[in-house]
Parts: C-alpha cells; structure tokens; sequence
C-alpha cells in the first residue's frame, strides 16, 4: 500500500503506546484480523494461524499437510522457491539443485509455461496435459512405495519466471493429488493481496470452483511489517491439534502486527488498490503489447513482471 502508509505508520504507533504481548495473551485485534481475513477467502478456508514471515507460513503448511495426510513427500514445480528454512529449501529446486540435491520424498513436476514449457499455447488442452504430468508422477512414486502428503505451489509461480497457469490445471492437479490422499497447497506470499487485480487472491484466477486446502501468504500482509499467516480448513487444523502439541509462535498475531494488518486491508479497500492494479496493469499491458509488435527480440509479456518493475523501480528511487 505504499512506503510508510501514514494508516499503517498510525495504526502502528497508536496500539505500541497501548499493549503488546506475546502471543499467549488473548486480545480482540487477532480475532478482527482472523474475520477481515476469513470475508476474503472460500467459506471453507476458516482457521488462521498467524506467524513472522512468509517462510514461517510455508513450513507450518507443511507440517500440516503432513499430520493431516500422515503422508511424507511432496511435490512441487520446477524452479519454485518456497523460502530460506532447510525444510523450504529442500522442496525449492531454486536452491536445493545448488546445495544438497534433490531429496528422495521430493517430485519436481514442469512448470506450467504455455509460452515455452513442455506443452504451449497451441496445445490442444495444455491444463490436462501439464496436469497428467503430476498424475505421473504421483503413479511413479506409488510404484515406489512413496506416499503423497501435499502438492506446494506458487498461484502464479514467480521465480520460475512469471508463470500463469493455463485456467483448470489447478483443478486438474487437485483431483489427482486429493485421488493420492494428498492436499493442495497454494502459496500466495507474492502474489496475494489484491496484486493481480482482478481478483484478492491469485489461485482465484483458475475459476470459482477451485479451492486449495491450504493458503499461505506474508509479505503485503503487513506493508514491510514482519507478518504472516497459514489459512486452512476445521479438518486440516483439528488434525493438527490432535497430537497435543499445539502451535506457539512467541510474536505471531501480536495485537501490534494484527493492528498493522488490519490497517493495510483498510488501506486496500478505501483507496481501492485492487481496481486500481487491474487499471494500471491493463494500461501497461497495452503499452507492452505494443512494444511486442513492434521489437520482434520480445517473446513474451506476463502482467505478474509489473509487479517487480514497479518495486525495482521505487527501491531506486528511495535509494
């Protein structure tokens, strides 16, 4: 919402002079947060778990995914990062082709890249097709006696070059990984937020009748403010909670951070940011798209690149 928001700077500032408490100490700006969050996503998406950052968010998605399917491997796109913990990094292949090396509970499936990936624009169906390429490995792992705990994925995978899926791979991909006894996971840190303008979330860009079982996000969540949260389903989370060993994260949902929270989706809602991204995305799309016809060297333009050219472009102007 803007460098130092002065509703976010406020909001801020007003509950620091107020309370701050750990996370054991009940107060009702996690409870606002949780409901304000809950009318932006699926019904079904209704129990939130509040951390730090967005590798936080994504390592909790795993363990989740894991209790809940009592399931060990996961499988993940290629070129896809998913944060800087080792549990993350081992399911990046970002990283991990740079490091340790592929785990053996880990499938890497191709990305979804109708511009230059294994199935294009002029495929007659590239959603089933990219998705029969999960159902494969899903096959080949079970002939390994490997058990599918989650499918981890970017809604718009970033990294792995600003990918939009074609629309009904993630449905595709759902039925196969839930046929598994897996969950899906979307991971939204980048994307979410009302970035891609015509919708709040980007998985919502796949059509209304795909719901992922897990959404992750951080990042515009807090403006810059180290905030971030895991949104999942009453199954998932009592699955979760029936080891007995509950979730506790010392700073996660403080009444400062759900403050600042709440104050960037005020802030999202009264300057009307998601409209205001469709309009500005549409206007530079346009421009690009001119640009395209007339210099052959451009391949391809994707709206999610905007995002990146406008942020390399305020962090040269503020330096």
């Amino acid at each position: 919402v803007g460098h130092c928001h002065p509703d976010v700077v406020k909001a801020a500032h007003e509950q620091n002079q107020l309370l701050n408490t750990n996370s054991r100490y009940l107060h009702d700006n996690l409870v606002d947060y949780a409901e304000r969050l809950s009318r932006t996503l699926p019904e079904k998406l209704c129990i939130f778990y509040f951390l730090n950052s967005g590798s936080e968010a994504n390592d909790l998605a795993l363990r989740l995914a894991r209790q809940y399917t009592k399931h060990e491997d996961v499988l993940v796109l290629d070129h896809a990062y998913h944060g800087h913990l080792t549990s993350l990094i081992d399911i990046s292949p970002y990283k991990f082709r740079n490091l340790g090396g592929q785990k053996e509970w880990v499938h890497v499936a191709p990305v979804p890249d109708t511009y230059r990936g294994l199935y294009r624009e002029d495929h007659e169906d590239s959603a089933t097709a990219y998705a029969n390429e999960v159902k494969n490995i899903i096959e080949q792992a079970h002939m390994r006696g490997r058990k599918i705990a989650a499918f981890f994925v970017e809604s718009l995978p970033s990294v792995g070059g600003q990918i939009i899926p074609p629309a009904g791979y993630f449905q595709k991909v759902a039925e196969h990984v839930h046929k598994a006894g897996g969950v899906f996971i979307a991971d939204e840190i980048q994307v979410g937020f009302g970035r891609v303008g015509k919708h709040f979330w980007a998985f919502q860009l796949q059509g209304d009748d795909f719901i992922p079982d897990i959404v992750t996000m951080g990042k515009p969540i807090g403006n810059g403010h180290p905030i971030a949260c895991v949104a999942t389903t009453k199954e998932i989370a009592e699955a979760f909670a029936a080891t007995g060993v509950e979730y506790f994260n010392t700073f996660g949902g403080n009444p400062v951070s759900c403050a600042i929270g709440l104050a960037v989706l005020d802030v999202i809602e009264k300057e009307h940011l998601q409209a205001h991204a469709t309009e500005v995305g549409n206007f530079l799309m346009k421009l690009l798209k001119e640009q395209k016809i007339k210099h052959p060297i451009i391949g391809d333009v994707r709206y999610q690149c905007l995002i990146y050219i406008f942020i390399c472009f305020l962090v040269s102007s503020v330096s």
